[in-house]
């Protein structure tokens, strides 16, 4: 099932067409998929720019062209010792911190306008440029040779296939990812969502103020509604850096970002 397929059956759900998501979990993955309706759509990338928390396997021994188990196997399968748990586990603690990542050939980064991954169906050659990830965090969980795991606390835009191809190449024995679990985005946690077999579309939803908890929070008055829903200035935002919530009595009116002293609204929800 992908990501398109679970917002297909939330919108049947629900009754309605405007139905997001906040980043895209690969078909064989499993996990939390925060999901957003209605106005809320429009603060998706508020959410897919936080941190998010995965459970990832990989076996050792040979590489594929889609970096994970769906793809096909290439180059010669590993046939001498295999590394220790201190090699892996050294490989690992050397991707911590900031770095410039090759996505996979397999991806929805785009190509010449076109997704990579239709190129790549295609037979067609992908030239894409690494691209800046922040990994925040790495743990071993276990080691069996072939297969590893481990815990990572990624920033946005972080590729886990990428990171078990990177592995392997780190420890001279190739590697491709097996299995994905996406534990958490931000304050979101896999443990607290509905399974999607048991949704049935009167599930009482979070307000778009909690959505964006994470953001500053700035009170608004009525004055200031009536100029942000025409697209103006409000408000000091001197010294502030970065988005915040605009709020009036605890309702979302805007995110806004400071320019020129004050408070500009990207994003409106006000009616």
């Amino acid at each position: 099932m992908t990501s398109h397929d679970v917002v297909a059956q939330v919108r049947r759900r629900f009754g309605t067409r405007t139905v997001g998501h906040t980043g895209t979990l690969d078909p064989f993955a499993t996990g939390l998929l925060v999901l957003v309706l209605g106005g809320a759509t429009r603060l998706a990338r508020f959410v897919e720019a936080e941190r998010k928390w995965y459970r990832a396997e990989a076996r050792l021994g040979q590489a594929t062209d889609t970096d994970d188990l769906t793809g096909r196997l290439v180059g010669e399968p590993w046939t001498g010792v295999w590394p220790s748990q201190e090699a892996v586990t050294a490989a690992l603690a050397a991707m911590v911190g900031p770095a410039l990542q090759l996505p996979p050939a397999f991806s929805a980064k785009q190509v010449g306008g076109e997704r990579s991954y239709r190129v790549a169906r295609r037979g067609g050659t992908v030239a894409l440029a690494p691209a800046p990830v922040m990994i925040h965090s790495l743990e071993l969980l276990e080691y069996q040779p072939p297969m590893v795991a481990w815990r990572a606390e990624v920033g946005a835009g972080t590729y886990l296939r990428a990171m078990a191809r990177d592995l392997g190449q780190a420890l001279g024995v190739g590697a491709h990812l097996t299995a994905l679990r996406r534990e958490a985005v931000g304050r979101f946690r896999v443990e607290a969502a509905t399974p999607l077999a048991a949704l049935t579309g009167a599930e009482p939803l979070i307000t778009p103020a909690s959505l964006v908890d994470h953001l500053p929070r700035v009170e608004v008055g009525a004055e200031e509604c009536a100029r942000l829903r025409h697209g103006q200035r409000v408000g000091s935002a001197a010294g502030c850096v970065g988005p915040a919530a605009l709020v009036e009595d605890g309702r979302l009116v805007a995110i806004g970002e400071p320019r020129d002293g004050q408070w500009h609204p990207i994003v409106v929800l006000a009616a």
